[in-house]
């Protein structure tokens, strides 16, 4: 059976995404290092590609100073 990549994650997926715990991912959000989240019904959730991007280094977004 084919694995589906997912388009977006909950903040506990986004943070395992980019090996941070989740009270350090919305440390990140709050700060404007991370963009903040979409709205989908009632639920946050944060866009796969566009973190992949920001953690690549193509589409910084205020990672000055943030080491990985």
């Amino acid at each position: 059976m084919k694995r589906l990549n997912p388009l977006f994650a909950s903040d506990r997926k986004a943070a395992a995404l980019l090996d941070l715990k989740p009270s350090e991912f919305r440390g990140l959000v709050e700060e404007g290092v991370l963009p903040r989240p979409t709205k989908i019904g009632g639920y946050e959730r944060w866009d796969v590609e566009q973190l992949q991007a920001i953690a690549r280094g193509e589409a910084a977004r205020g990672m000055e100073g943030v080491s990985w």
